[in-house]
């Protein structure tokens, strides 16, 4: 299969490139070569390229930065993903397009069903809700959202990479306490994804690791796995904070917990791997680098 995967620079591109399954001829565009926001390299590339599918990876992720440029984050997370569907109508292409928990408020407490209304609290939420509306407005009719939550990976700059450099650098840190959510191994939601692909499986979907946790357990969970692989040598003190003691220009949900139960029926009988709990996902990332 002939697909097509933009914003190349990110790291769920990346993952999608290493987990690649056979039969797929991928050609990976980022900002340089493809921008989504433009209608005219939009449809050169898939003009030239005539991909049976695209897998949007591109979006403006700088949650903070979205509050005061908003003109920036909807162009790339709602009027490119409009873009992206308006040529693969024209030239018979599917659709998989990636999106967010932070289309939620985060008032629930249990995990948000794919049917649940969306109310975006932040710029950045907003944009991509937006860009959800775009793709299923579009009149394309083999489209896919996949929603996803604190996507992670080894080496791009995330919270994982953070944690990481400040506890070699301090002795303490502090991390918000109040907010949940599952952090999710990048290679993890690429594998779903292909799966997803290959099932021809259409419509809106979630996807993340299983379990749930806090920023603040995340981060002692990496502490705790860092140091008993020899990632880090010494041991650093994690302190717990409250949302409200670390201001920040844009709102976050407080809970975050995605329902995968319409997905992975989706994805029965296929090569995807269950759900796996984020902390084995990131023992196994973790053992990686220190082997590297």
């Amino acid at each position: 299969m002939k697909t097509l995967v933009t914003g190349g620079g990110g790291q769920l591109a990346k993952a999608l490139l290493r987990t690649t399954m056979g039969g797929h001829e991928v050609c990976v565009h980022g900002v340089e070569t493809l921008d989504i926001t433009s209608p005219r390299q939009v449809d050169d590339v898939v003009g030239c390229m005539r991909p049976e599918m695209i897998i949007n990876t591109a979006a403006f992720t700088a949650v903070d930065d979205a509050e005061t440029d908003e003109y920036s984050a909807a162009k790339v997370n709602d009027q490119g993903p409009g873009i992206l569907a308006d040529a693969a109508r024209r030239y018979g292409s599917r659709l998989v397009h990636i999106s967010t928990d932070f289309v939620f408020d985060g008032s629930s407490r249990r995990p948000w069903l794919t049917t649940d209304p969306t109310n975006p609290i932040s710029v950045y939420g907003r944009t991509k809700r937006d860009g959800e509306r775009a793709v299923m407005d579009s009149g394309l009719e083999e489209w896919t959202i996949v929603r996803t939550a604190w996507l992670y990976d080894g080496t791009s700059p995330n919270f994982f990479s953070t944690m990481i450099r400040l506890m070699n650098e301090r002795d303490e840190i502090e991390v918000v306490s109040d907010q949940t959510g599952t952090p999710t191994l990048a290679d993890s939601l690429a594998n779903a994804i292909w799966c997803l692909v290959e099932s021809g499986t259409t419509g809106m979907h979630h996807w993340t690791d299983s379990g749930s946790t806090t920023w603040h357990g995340f981060a002692t969970a990496i502490e705790e796995i860092a140091r008993e692989t020899g990632l880090l040598k010494s041991k650093t003190e994690i302190r717990p904070i409250a949302t409200k003691d670390y201001p920040t220009p844009a709102r976050r949900p407080g809970f975050s917990v995605l329902d995968m139960t319409k997905t992975w029926k989706a994805l029965e009988g296929t090569r995807a791997i269950p759900p796996v709990d984020w902390r084995e996902n990131l023992k196994k990332l973790i053992k990686e680098k220190v082997h590297v």
